[in-house]
């Protein structure tokens, strides 16, 4: 990273507590990554959906936000995306740069907290989700969203998918938004262009995914 670059750096944001990020560094560092209930070896569906439909388009340089092992990332980059990772467990990424350089790709993956991004603003023309906004503190939901539309240029797309309310059992992220929450987290800075609704079934969970553009003016005031 330049020292421009590090300038850029929201330091004055608060981050992520640190016992959440103690929690991810010791799941990573005592769990081989495959054995972890949410890794698959295969990209999520909504995103092989964007990738496949044009809506992410090729070339673009896309952050997988929570990115674990890399499976998302990897995909972005086979596929012709200038792809990165950030995750806050070094040994998420070491996962994710291994299983890169077996592969032969170029994947910019780094350790670094997502409510305190290590890029500069506007950096990204593309933003993936796959499951850390459910992890986010409920506190702390509306800097997530202001930090990640730092680093998205105005015009840029954010795919993101979350386990919802619905989804009852004990197991699983315990802070579930509800589309609401979801809305009233991103508004601010992003327009929902689609939203959908995916009901467990056989024990999974029910999920929602949405489709978002990064706002180029401010949301207008009520009227």
């Amino acid at each position: 990273m330049t020292p421009s670059a590090l300038e850029d750096l929201p330091l004055r944001r608060p981050g992520l507590p640190e016992s959440n990020q103690a929690e991810w560094r010791r799941t990573y560092a005592s769990t081989p990554y495959r054995k972890l209930p949410w890794f698959s070896p295969v990209p999520a569906p909504s995103l092989r959906e964007a990738v496949e439909k044009g809506w992410l388009r090729r070339g673009t340089r896309v952050l997988d936000v929570g990115c674990g092992a890399g499976t998302n990332a990897l995909f972005l980059a086979r596929a012709g995306f200038r792809a990165s990772g950030v995750d806050v467990a070094p040994a998420a990424i070491a996962a994710a740069q291994g299983r890169a350089a077996r592969l032969g790709l170029t994947v910019d993956f780094r350790v670094g907290d997502v409510l305190r991004l290590p890029y500069r603003p506007s950096w990204f023309g593309g933003l993936f989700d796959y499951g850390c906004f459910h992890t986010i503190p409920v506190s702390l939901r509306r800097a997530y969203s202001q930090e990640l539309a730092r680093v998205l240029r105005p015009g840029g797309r954010y795919l993101v998918a979350w386990v919802g309310r619905e989804s009852g059992g004990r197991f699983g992220p315990p802070h579930r938004p509800s589309l609401e929450e979801a809305t009233a987290a991103f508004e601010e800075e992003f327009l929902f262009l689609r939203t959908e609704f995916i009901p467990g079934r056989r024990g999974s969970f029910s999920n929602y995914r949405a489709w978002l553009l990064r706002r180029r003016e401010p949301r207008p005031a009520s009227r």
